[in-house]
């Protein structure tokens, strides 16, 4: 058994949950939430928390447990708080700008990138070189984050690329050439 599925879920006042049949709905301040609850996994829903279970004791219920908790937790905290990422992009020349709703980027190739800004993912630029991505769904926040990130991954030379603000490039020595 998982020990992050037997952790009940406190929800916030602000927070409504509701579910039917096999479709969980979260409506907060920051907006509303659905997912499919998969038939092996139960709710107990309380005014103040859910606890997750699972039907049966089979492998697959089991590997269930834990991730809709966790998923579940994050719809909670998604729809009371949201989720941010912030993206650096860093080279010379390397820039990003905002075209209605798409994201222009210029990171070296000969031609600029042009990405669309999924619904419900809100983006602020600061300065010329960092995205600041935020929304209520923090998978779809991950996956944006992930796809821009790899339109130029942070080389270990230089450290040029599209890097998590919080990511560390781990930098490798160049060339050390003989002197005549």
């Amino acid at each position: 058994m998982s020990r992050i599925g037997k952790k009940p879920i406190i929800v916030p006042k602000e927070v409504e949950i509701t579910f039917d049949g096999r479709t969980l709905s979260a409506k907060g301040p920051k907006g509303e939430l659905r997912r499919l609850i998969h038939p092996k996994v139960e709710l107990n829903i309380d005014k103040s928390q859910i606890a997750v279970s699972i039907s049966d004791n089979s492998k697959e219920a089991k590997s269930l447990f834990g991730l809709f908790r966790s998923l579940i937790a994050n719809m909670v905290l998604g729809v009371s708080e949201g989720f941010k990422k912030t993206l650096e992009i860093i080279g010379v020349g390397y820039r990003v700008e905002l075209s209605g709703n798409q994201l222009v980027f210029n990171l070296g190739y000969s031609n600029p990138i042009k990405y669309d800004i999924p619904r419900g993912i809100e983006v602020q630029l600061d300065q010329k070189n960092k995205v600041i991505l935020s929304g209520i769904d923090k998978e779809l926040l991950g996956i944006t984050a992930a796809e821009i990130r790899s339109f130029r991954v942070p080389e270990p030379y230089k450290g040029k690329g599209v890097k998590y603000l919080e990511e560390k490039v781990r930098r490798k020595a160049g060339k050390t050439g003989a002197k005549a």
